[in-house]
């Protein structure tokens, strides 16, 4: 991962259209974002709702992850490889917090929505 002197949100938006035109990849990430909230809040939350919230929290954040990695292997342009694990991190909390919810406001999603059907329909 270069980010060329950009910051790494530019740098990860620069390069997120690229690996999100796949029906199957963008309706995963749609379903599975919000679960990625609510497990980021449940996990926040758990010292008050004890192990029962933690193991919410945990699933929460795991579940959506290993959905949006198969959704991946569909798409043409691969994502970057992770150079470790904080980089790993970074990457999937400003994904699921940040750069998702732009892409989706934005009108990318729609856009590679509807790329995606064009594409089939031509095949």
């Amino acid at each position: 991962m270069d980010t060329a002197g950009r910051s790494f949100l530019a740098w990860q938006w620069a390069h997120y259209g690229e690996g999100h035109r796949d029906r199957l990849n963008l309706a995963i990430h749609a379903a599975t974002v919000p679960i990625f909230w609510l497990g980021t809040c449940a996990l926040a939350l758990a010292p008050m709702a004890r192990v029962v919230g933690a193991t919410a929290g945990v699933l929460g954040l795991i579940l959506p992850v290993v959905a949006q990695g198969r959704g991946h292997r569909g798409e043409a342009t691969a994502p970057s490889p992770f150079r470790g694990p904080g980089d790993f991190l970074a990457r999937i909390f400003a994904e699921q917090w940040i750069t998702f919810p732009r892409y989706v406001l934005t009108g990318g999603f729609a856009r590679a929505w509807r790329e995606a059907e064009a594409e089939r329909a031509r095949a």
